[in-house]
């Protein structure tokens, strides 16, 4: 199959993927007995850490069905998204503002949320064309490290997976920063390993492949401290096994969570 159907497919297959979703998330919401005050929070999570197992790649995925959440596809996806997830909902109330920064249509951070009562969500991504809307969710075209939105204007931002692919970290950092309210929270995951492999040459979604090593985590965390983010709890940077593999790239690897608190 060559590059222009298979990228159709896939489109296609996210398109589905999306539908099914926020249709879920609209049954449910439409259910007596799933809100706030009934439905369990999800299992509080260290501030920082790393995927270190394929163990905890299904301890994630039993706990998004044990609290009656769609599971991503991705399952090691469900690991750092359930992380935000209850970070954010063990820190701030329902009348919380977060925005998903290089969110996908598709993806969990949003829809999970919104099952929990939180209603000023929003998700941007320079990939999207055009405003969609789930209820009182909105996703819109952005760049996460240049937004049209006020300064303070969220309690807390997540970034799953985006960082690597080509994101100049110190403008994103900054951005974060302007757009959160004093004592908001910066939840990010990305690609990583304690020994990275080798990459050169390889390049996805428009960029060079990046998986971050140790030092890369320390000096990004340098960088948000130096536009007011406090990092939260200890950086976790050690790992048994690599649960994430990348199938088109022939890569495995692991993910790191990292949680930022705003000063001032």
């Amino acid at each position: 199959m060559t590059e222009a159907p298979t990228r159709r497919l896939s489109q296609l297959r996210r398109a589905g993927a999306e539908r099914l979703l926020w249709a879920r998330v609209a049954g449910q919401l439409a259910s007596a007995g799933l809100t706030r005050s009934t439905r369990s929070l999800p299992t509080p999570v260290p501030p920082c850490d790393v995927l270190r197992s394929v163990a905890e790649v299904e301890q994630a995925v039993q706990e998004c069905r044990r609290l009656k959440l769609a599971p991503h596809n991705d399952l090691p996806k469900n690991w750092d998204a359930l992380g935000a997830v209850s970070t954010i909902l063990h820190e701030l109330d329902t009348d919380a503002r977060v925005l998903d920064a290089g969110a996908a249509w598709y993806s969990s951070i949003l829809p999970w949320l919104r099952l929990y009562g939180v209603r000023q969500l929003v998700g941007n991504n320079l990939a999207f064309d055009r405003v969609v809307r789930h209820g009182s969710v909105r996703f819109e075209p952005g760049d996460i490290t240049a937004t049209r939105y006020d300064a303070g204007s969220f309690d807390a931002i997540t970034c799953m997976s985006v960082i690597e692919h080509g994101v100049p970290l110190d403008k994103f950092a900054a951005e974060s920063a302007r757009l959160l309210r004093p004592g908001g929270l910066l939840v990010v995951s990305t690609d990583y390993d304690q020994q990275p492999p080798d990459t050169t040459g390889m390049t996805a979604y428009g960029t060079a492949v990046r998986i971050f090593g140790p030092q890369e985590i320390k000096d990004f965390v340098t960088v948000a401290a130096g536009v007011g983010l406090t990092l939260l709890g200890e950086l976790a940077l050690e790992h048994e096994q690599r649960p994430v593999h990348w199938k088109r790239m022939g890569l495995d690897y692991t993910f790191i969570r990292l949680t930022f608190s705003r000063s001032g």
